[in-house]
């Protein structure tokens, strides 16, 4: 199988603080692949330096054979981002969600409509397209939030707590969502967790931090 991910001895640095301290991992192409690790291990630092946002201390990361110092560009056209955090506009529909996402993302004019329409149906949530976002459960957020990061049809989804906060019920959506992207869709996931079921029930490998 060909390299989605390649972290060779990575590290980051803030002055005196070792964030990440000499990573080495590669994740395959089509696989969900699990880091886990404490509050404070560097997770969400090392996909900073995966999406691009920070530029490593020393190592070398590469996604598809891509640096991501060398080739940043390259890197964010073959990568969706869903960070830890709400990222969504909450006064705005899911249609217009998706939309300004598709328009950040370079999605030509031409095309967008059709890319939002299939992408509601992928995502189960197209009855509720024009419904303001602040009036979805937990669990549609989040696999909306998901589908603004895979709008441009990216190679590689990275989520960082993909689940935190959900109730059962939507933490299972979002998994059946998941492991459909990688079986159906060909997509290759990088994701955190702290909780070790969710690690067992989706992960085919993964990285203690």
């Amino acid at each position: 199988m060909s390299k989605a991910i390649t972290i060779t001895n990575l590290v980051k640095q803030y002055n005196s603080l070792k964030a990440v301290d000499n990573i080495s991992f590669d994740v395959e192409e089509n696989e969900i692949f699990g880091c886990l690790g404490p509050n404070g291990a560097g997770k969400t630092t090392a996909i900073r330096c995966m999406t691009t946002l920070t530029k490593p201390t020393a190592g070398r990361l590469e996604i598809f054979g891509r640096s991501v110092v060398e080739n940043p560009d390259d890197v964010r056209k073959s990568i969706g981002y869903v960070p830890q955090s709400l990222s969504l506009t909450s006064e705005l529909s899911g249609y217009e969600n998706l939309l300004i996402a598709a328009k950040i993302h370079g999605v030509s004019s031409d095309k967008r409509r059709e890319k939002i329409e299939r992408m509601l149906d992928l995502l189960g949530i197209g009855e509720r397209a024009n419904d303001v976002v602040r009036h979805y459960s937990g669990g549609m957020m989040r696999r909306l939030e998901i589908g603004t990061a895979l709008i441009h049809s990216p190679k590689l989804l990275i989520l960082d707590e993909p689940t935190i906060g959900l109730d059962p019920q939507g933490r299972r959506v979002v998994w059946e969502l998941l492991r459909m992207l990688v079986k159906e869709h060909g997509i290759t996931i990088f994701m955190t967790t702290h909780d070790m079921a969710e690690a067992d029930a989706l992960c085919q490998r993964i990285a203690i931090m």
